[in-house]
């Protein structure tokens, strides 16, 4: 099958197109051909050896983690999934490739496409474990720092969705975008412990930092301490006593199927940018720059 891989780490002229060997799925899992691979800013930095000290990568490497497909085959034991469904999880073999293997999938409603389906595994997951760190509740008002991306565009939904009020920061770009998801929006940078007291006067009840640059120093100012703000980011969070929160223990397809639905009834809005599989460098460039709007998504078909 073909591929994208590194044999070395660096730039994001390591990764090449490569044929390799279709994976043959184990007990509890499925091989399913991929039409949609997510991106995540978390490819990067394994890509580059970045995160070598917390996810070591045996080379040659696969990147991605996030499939939308269709079941091809199953492995031993597995019940909830029948071949030709078409599916929607993460992938155990990387996805940037044409088939993958996965353990936790849940069927993809028809009325969503592969695309905005594959948009939802790790943002859904990364967002809802952060708000429940957080105890985001009615009433409370809740700061994300760079909120216009993949994580952000859900976490703003999904806080406003339990009543809580979002200010959410983002470049001059992005500014409507995060107001048409239902956030108060205000820019990131200098000023931005004024900007958001004249928001707030009241003050925030907690801080989601997305963006990893710089921002914890202001979040202490505005919470008045280090409780209830946490950073999936900024790798000098420990450093100032602020909780960093990485993903992947908590995967679960129940609650994946229910934000596939709410995304397919229009009630949850993914935002995506395509690249065709070949393009994944230069998709993988932007991803690095740090300042898209939604998912990146490479499709094969």
């Amino acid at each position: 099958m073909k591929a994208i891989l590194f044999d070395r780490f660096g730039g994001t002229d390591v990764l090449h197109e490569a044929d390799i060997e279709v994976p043959q799925p184990g007990p509890g899992q499925i091989r399913v051909r991929v039409k949609a691979a997510g991106l995540n800013a978390l490819d990067g930095k394994i890509r580059s050896g970045a995160m070598e000290a917390a996810f070591p990568t045996p080379l040659p490497a696969v990147p991605g983690a996030e499939i939308a497909g269709v079941v091809d085959a199953l492995g031993e034991g597995v019940q909830d999934v029948k071949v030709g469904d078409e599916v929607l999880g993460w992938s155990d073999t990387g996805s940037y490739a044409e088939y993958a293997l996965a353990s936790t999938v849940t069927l993809k409603p028809a009325g969503l496409d592969w695309q905005h389906a594959v948009a939802l595994p790790v943002a859904g997951e990364t967002a809802e474990r952060v708000l429940d760190l957080l105890g985001v509740a009615a009433g409370e008002t809740v700061l994300m720092h760079g909120a216009a991306g993949a994580v952000g565009t859900l976490a703003v939904q999904l806080a406003t969705a339990r009543g809580a009020r979002v200010i959410a920061t983002a470049g001059p770009s992005n500014q409507d975008y995060l107001t048409s998801l239902g956030a108060t929006a205000t820019l990131y940078g200098e000023g931005l412990v004024e900007r958001v007291r004249a928001l707030a006067p009241e003050g925030v009840d907690a801080v989601f930092d997305l963006a990893g640059k710089g921002a914890l120093e202001d979040s202490i100012a505005l919470r008045g301490g280090t409780e209830r703000i946490v950073t999936i980011a900024d790798f000098r969070a420990h450093q100032l006593g602020i909780t960093f929160s990485s993903g992947g223990r908590q995967r679960s397809a129940a609650r994946l199927a229910a934000l596939a639905q709410d995304a397919a009834t229009g009630k949850l809005v993914t935002t995506v940018t395509v690249y065709p599989l070949t393009q994944a460098a230069t998709a993988q460039q932007v991803s690095d720059a740090g300042h898209g709007r939604g998912k990146l998504v490479l499709t094969l078909d």
